[in-house]
């Protein structure tokens, strides 16, 4: 396509990817963009660092107390051995073992005395074992020691027998049992309820953008100048594209940070099934349907920028679409959950609530021309509402006194066409 059309004004689509750029090199290169950047990774941040912490404390004598054996010689040797024995076996339900004291012939225990001034020291123990192996007694908190009550019964069950026979070596033949129907549905219902709440969170942090964007040159009347200069349109569009690349940006910043701190933790997604399009398309059309669906709440954000001149009523006038936007995601999951119903037919066909109801019906089903039918819908949907705005932000802008702008026309396009 040439860059002009003639009488050498620049055509809709370069003088829009001409507003793009200037518009996505000013947005990248400011600090508030960086803080922007950085304010997100906080909670991941913070997120990896409490389970780092959970995880020390689950593997520390506080998060793991043991079991403090009080007993005669024999009997505490005869425990020491089974619990040996016992503990590989059990998979964590028999506690670790703990020597408090080991009395001599005729001496008398106090468990509750030598509990207390064992945990006074930090030792982590959760309970006293004393007694004979004939008749134990457990000593702790009622919880502790209810719990702990079966395991200690078996110990000491082990360490009475005389002879004890050696444990068996259990061999372990694991099914490869597909899972059932239901259960890969549930799965995948799962994931695209996953999917549709990531597409909603982003699009509702990202999309205030372009309202703050356009707010700002409104009030410095550069955004008069650009309309004098190039058709409205082009400069929403270009705006619109500019937002969608920053916001592109931001996403594969905090993407890569959580990816890395997830591999960092050594977690997995296991709990999230395979959607049924497959994970590598299910991606990309994550991506096409947040880009359209963050054209599609911008372009209505830049027509309320269009009548709000002050941050204050760019506020006002926003939040009634925030609020609209909170039911539009529950209608898409409510179609979502009826599937075949005219509510979810619905929810597809409204262009605000069709990216999150086709996200979600990629997870569930395999099939991809409706998504072909979805994205043009969705993207003819995007230009009726950039010419409805464009043309709301020149009657604006006209009544305004952006007649005198034009005669600047001249001067400012070969800014543009330069820069």
């Amino acid at each position: 396509m040439s860059e002009t059309t003639k009488g050498g004004r620049l055509s809709l689509l370069s003088a829009a990817l001409v507003v793009a750029r200037r518009d996505f090199m000013a947005v990248l290169w400011s600090r508030s963009f960086i803080f922007f950047l950085v304010g997100p990774l906080f909670p991941l941040i913070v997120g990896a660092l409490a389970g780092s912490v959970t995880n020390h404390v689950e593997t520390s004598d506080a998060g793991n107390p043991r079991l403090g054996v009080i007993m005669q010689g024999p009997d505490l040797d005869a425990v020491l051995t089974a619990g040996a024995i016992l503990a590989p076996r059990m998979n964590g339900d028999l506690p670790d073992l703990a020597v408090v004291k080991r009395l001599k012939p005729g001496e008398s225990a106090q468990p509750a005395r030598a509990l207390a001034q064992e945990n006074a020291a930090g030792h982590g123990l959760g309970a006293i074992l004393s007694g004979t192996l004939a008749h134990p007694v457990l000593t702790g908190n009622r919880d502790r020691i209810q719990d702990w009550q079966g395991p200690v019964s078996l110990l000491t069950a082990r360490a009475r027998a005389q002879a004890p026979a050696p444990l068996p070596e259990v061999a372990l033949s694991p099914t490869a049992a597909p899972a059932t129907q239901a259960d890969i549905g549930h799965g995948r219902m799962m994931t695209a309820q996953a999917a549709q709440t990531l597409l909603f969170l982003l699009m509702m942090l990202l999309a205030g953008m372009v309202l703050s964007n356009l707010v700002e040159e409104k009030g410095n009347k550069i955004i008069e100048v650009l309309a004098a200069a190039i058709p409205m349109d082009a400069v929403f569009l270009g705006k619109l594209f500019a937002m969608l690349a920053i916001s592109l940006v931001g996403i594969a910043v905090w993407g890569a940070a959580g990816g890395l701190l997830h591999l960092a933790s050594g977690q997995g997604l296991q709990f999230l099934t395979a959607p049924a399009v497959g994970w590598p398309l299910f991606v990309l059309l994550g991506i096409a349907y947040f880009a359209l669906g963050y054209l599609l709440l911008g372009s209505v954000f830049l027509t309320i920028g269009s009548m709000a001149s002050t941050v204050r009523e760019v506020q006002t006038l926003s939040m009634p679409v925030t609020m609209a936007q909170i039911l539009v995601f529950f209608f898409a999951s409510y179609g979502m959950a009826r599937e075949g119903s005219p509510v979810e037919w619905a929810s597809i066909v409204f262009p605000f609530s069709s990216p999150f109801a086709m996200l979600g019906r990629a997870a569930i089903h395999g099939e991809i021309w409706p998504h072909l039918a979805a994205l043009g819908w969705q993207a003819l949907c995007v230009l009726i509402f950039v010419r409805v705005g464009a043309h709301i932000f020149r009657r604006r802008v006209m009544q305004s006194g952006a007649q005198g702008a034009v005669k600047k026309k001249r001067g400012v396009l070969e800014i543009l066409r330069k820069g």
